[in-house]
């Protein structure tokens, strides 16, 4: 008979960590729809980790704080800093309870500004670290306009161009695209197939605008859309194209 076994090994992995400055989900609500309203796809399914240090000794419902956050499509993972009643209440509601690592235990604490904030250590002492590699090129960044009949490829990478997209310019990229400018060319993101790549513009005038082999032109673009900071991504194999708020 074939045996199978499994092999628990203590590791790092990036977190956000949402600070909780008191114990008002309502507060809580309208800073959460603010994060998402910059960047829903950015944030969607994105790993939270609850800093509650700010409500000490307050009692928290914990299993309304994680049904509320994940309805925002948030995974919560666990709290950290809290007291050893808050952290029994957690566990009893199904949440990790966890540390920061020393080092960054005197940062400042803030709500979500980065997109993957400092590691968290589960509050064993792993004895060993797993390191996975992967051949992901570093983003590919592009510090100026990309004008017409000019084409960038940014292979097994993400490509951000800090300028304007000419139109008769294309862009390409096996990751996502970010243009921190117009887009009035020609965007090409999940070149090699990845369907979860995204494009990010600030102004979307798009002569054609594709992910993973599916693609739309200009006339496609809905014109209540037209010159607006967006998302194109690939859902159901059918592209949506969401509004951003200026970031």
């Amino acid at each position: 008979m074939p045996t199978t076994s499994a092999e628990l090994k203590g590791s790092l992995f990036p977190l956000s960590i949402l600070q909780l400055e008191d114990n008002n989900l309502e507060k809580l609500q309208s800073q959460l729809d603010n994060k998402l309203k910059q960047a829903p796809a950015f944030f969607f399914r994105a790993p939270l980790v609850i800093n509650i240090e700010q409500v000490d000794d307050q009692e928290i419902d914990f299993l309304k704080l994680k049904q509320f956050i994940e309805e925002k499509d948030f995974i919560c993972v666990g709290i950290c800093n809290g007291t050893n009643e808050q952290k029994n209440l957690a566990r009893l509601a199904g949440l990790a309870t966890l540390r920061p690592p020393k080092a960054n235990e005197n940062k400042p604490k803030i709500l979500i500004e980065e997109p993957a904030a400092d590691p968290i250590v589960i509050e064993s002492e792993p004895e060993e670290i797993t390191v996975i590699e992967t051949n992901k090129a570093p983003n590919m960044i592009v510090r100026q306009n990309v004008r017409s009949g000019q084409q960038i490829y940014a292979k097994d990478a993400d490509l951000i161009i800090v300028g304007t997209v000419g139109n008769g310019a294309e862009v390409i990229a096996d990751g996502n695209i970010h243009i921190y400018g117009k887009l009035r060319g020609r965007a090409i993101a999940g070149a090699n197939g990845n369907k979860s790549s995204a494009i990010f513009c600030q102004s979307l005038e798009a002569e054609l605008v594709s992910i993973a082999g599916t693609y739309w032109p200009s006339d496609a673009i809905e014109k209540s859309l037209w010159q607006q900071s967006s998302v194109i991504k690939l859902e159901q194999e059918q592209l949506i194209i969401e509004p951003l708020s200026t970031i």
